[in-house]
């Protein structure tokens, strides 16, 4: 079956529609998984800072 070029445009206006989409929704999943990984960071340096600042004062108390 052979399209008439209004059809092939309809169709290729289609798929660039669908594509936009998963590009988008592809999009959001990376930004949710770098905040995820910002903050799981953010959480060990704070806790790497907790860990140092209770050795120095251990240090200190002893010395």
């Amino acid at each position: 079956m052979s399209q008439t070029p209004a059809e092939i445009e309809a169709d290729i206006a289609r798929q660039r529609e669908q594509l936009a989409d998963t590009v988008n929704l592809l999009q959001e999943q990376v930004q949710a998984k770098a905040k995820s990984t910002a903050r799981q960071a953010a959480i060990a340096a704070g806790a790497l800072a907790a860990v140092a600042v209770v050795v120095i004062v251990v240090k200190r108390w002893r010395a």
